[in-house]
């Protein structure tokens, strides 16, 4: 297992469609190790396998001391109520938060490293974490789901970062 370096914005990995895992192999396994190594520190609730740089379908979690990881996921439920608007952040834009409107409720399924099916579900923030996390692995950060105003203000601020940390 090891630590892994967060790939920030600006990373094409980023904005880059994952490719499912058909094969379960050291390879998987060692990134799966390494998702939930990684996702192990305080203030980190999820991480999808690109945001380490790599190009498969797979994210952890880490929320209230349940961690756990799910393979090659898909959405199969979400409620058409939405979440009252909170703050959402991301390791890939970090120090970045922003009101983002999600489902209410989504219900994910996939597999684990044995092939057997793994379900995640739930409201509040399990409803974030699934749908911020699928959309890593759909090539999308948070900052395309906010608000047209809200976009505009996070674009700039983000600007500003990056050029403050160069």
């Amino acid at each position: 297992m090891a630590f892994r370096d967060i790939r920030v914005t600006g990373d094409p990995v980023l904005r880059t469609l994952c490719d499912p895992i058909t094969d379960i192999d050291a390879r998987v396994k060692t990134l799966i190790e390494d998702l939930l190594e990684t996702v192990d520190y305080d203030g980190r609730a999820g991480l999808a396998a690109n945001q380490i740089g790599v190009n498969l379908r797979a994210f952890s979690w880490n929320i209230d001391d349940d961690m756990g990881y799910i393979i090659n996921p898909v959405i199969v439920e979400r409620s058409d109520e939405l979440q009252e608007l909170g703050d959402e952040g991301c390791l890939s834009v970090p120090g970045l938060w922003y009101p983002c409107e999600r489902p209410a409720y989504t219900r994910a399924e996939g597999i684990d490293l044995d092939g057997k099916p793994v379900v995640i579900e739930g409201e509040e923030i399990w409803a974030r974490l699934i749908n911020h996390e699928v959309d890593h692995l759909d090539g999308h950060l948070y900052l395309d789901r906010l608000k047209k105003d809200v976009r505009k203000r996070a674009m700039r601020e983000l600007r500003e970062s990056l050029d403050e940390a160069k």
